[in-house]
């Protein structure tokens, strides 16, 4: 294959000290109900963001099948986590905010209020509708709850999954044609400055901001891309002070949102445009990867502040694990969707608490 192209945004990792209690809050709370993968075994492939050396793990990949990006919630067994000195903060250098879907901003704020989630604030505007609100997770990580009108199904709850992230940056200008070239999120759909009001609901000074949303202008493509659908990346700079790097003196898998992970066909050729835009792989699973559950390639990059982003070829994904029914990627047209009703079995292992 001489082309790469891009499903999805396939999840966003969130390192935590208890998984089984990080994927019930975001499953009670939000949907996140559907696993792809639960597994425990050791982390060997990356090294050069955990201190060179293997850890122990426990994870799950979660989706909700309404649709959007899931979350694999991962978390290190036998080493002592390094939290954050401080909450974060708009602007930090990293992933700050995971953008979860909602198709009405205001009974979705009703339902986290009567939910004694911990919300930033009220209900945000743009366009004169209802558009966005935050809230922190059970760790103190922001949570973006957004209205978006692309969907996959309507199997009941106010939620769908994944809508995209907000990321800090240095360098609104350098990030934006990064992201352009590396990525093809080249469609400016907002772009605001100044004393940005959502931003200050979690910020603890007056600071001046630059923002910008952007999105893909090419089509998503892929066995999962109708259930992965659109996603935006929002990048926040604030100006004329610097921002701490969330991940600065600790690992990739401590507590915080570790990486940004985008579903992914074509990994060579992939590899070959990165690295002729100066971003090559940093890692590289290169031969087939096994999950136990789910299995393909995956590889890392450092955005231009060093944020991680991870692409993944899935090449065997579980279709009804009761009885051993797993579906092989690698023997279809990997740029073809999958009939619907054939993804709809994932949510036959949905869990109900």
């Amino acid at each position: 294959m001489s082309a790469f192209h891009f499903s999805g945004i396939q999840q966003i990792g969130i390192g935590n000290p208890n998984t089984d209690a990080t994927w019930k809050w975001y499953r009670q709370n939000f949907g996140f109900d559907t696993p792809v993968f639960e597994e425990e075994a050791e982390a060997g492939l990356m090294l050069p963001y955990t201190g060179g050396e293997k850890h122990a793990r426990k994870a799950v990949l979660a989706l909700n099948m309404n649709g959007g990006g899931g979350l694999e919630i991962w978390q290190y067994t036998q080493r002592e986590l390094i939290w954050p000195e401080s909450l974060s903060r708009p602007g930090d250098l990293g992933i700050g905010v995971l953008k979860i879907k909602t198709r009405d901003v205001e009974q979705a704020y009703r339902h986290c209020q009567q939910k004694g989630l911990n919300l930033l604030g009220k209900v945000q505007y743009r366009y004169g509708r209802p558009s966005h609100f935050y809230l922190r997770d059970l760790h103190n990580n922001v949570v973006e709850i957004t209205y978006f009108d692309a969907w996959y199904k309507n199997q009941g709850g106010l939620f769908g999954g994944v809508a995209g992230a907000a990321l800090g940056v240095s360098n609104l200008e350098k990030s934006m044609e990064f992201y352009k070239q590396a990525l093809g999120f080249s469609q400016v759909i907002f772009q605001e400055k100044g004393a940005l009001e959502d931003l200050a609901l979690w910020d603890d000074e007056p600071r001046q901001y630059q923002r910008v949303i952007l999105e893909r202008a090419e089509p998503y493509q892929g066995a999962f891309s109708p259930l992965l659908g659109p996603a935006q990346l929002e990048l926040i700079q604030v100006e004329g002070k610097s921002s701490k790097q969330l991940y600065k003196d600790r690992f990739w898998g401590d507590p915080g949102y570790i990486h940004l992970c985008f579903d992914t066909i074509g990994m060579d050729a992939l590899q070959k445009h990165l690295t002729d835009l100066g971003h090559p792989f940093t890692v590289d699973s290169a031969e087939s990867f096994d999950m136990g559950e789910a299995a393909g390639r995956f590889a890392y990059i450092e955005d231009p502040d060093g944020t991680l982003l991870e692409f993944v070829e899935t090449h065997k994904v579980p279709i009804l694990k009761k009885l051993n029914w797993y579906l092989n990627l690698q023997k279809r047209d990997a740029t073809k969707p999958l009939p619907r009703w054939m993804i709809n079995t994932m949510g036959w292992s949905r869990v109900k608490d």
